[in-house]
């Protein structure tokens, strides 16, 4: 177990070494772009868990509907109000 997790972390510093800086920029603001909008999803999950609370439709706030909301956007929000509604 010990040599997959030092061949897996070899693995990633070569493919760095073989990226070119503008690639590793690119590639840093695309993660921390898709890090807030999962910290602004929970957000809205944890809003709509609340204010759905008052008219009895519960979103529920889990990694997979964080994803979900975060990676789909208005689609995945409207995917979940689906399944609060009818499930």
């Amino acid at each position: 177990m010990k040599i997959i997790g030092i061949a897996i972390v070899g693995v990633v510093l070569l493919l760095l070494l073989l990226m070119d800086k503008s690639n590793i920029k690119k590639m840093i603001e695309n993660l921390s772009v898709f890090w807030f909008r999962l910290a602004f999803a929970f957000l809205a999950l944890f809003i709509l868990n609340i204010a759905g609370g008052f008219v009895g439709i519960y979103f529920p706030v889990n990694i997979a509907s964080g994803f979900l909301l975060a990676i789909l956007g208005i689609p995945g929000f409207a995917a979940l109000f689906t399944f609060a509604v009818f499930l």
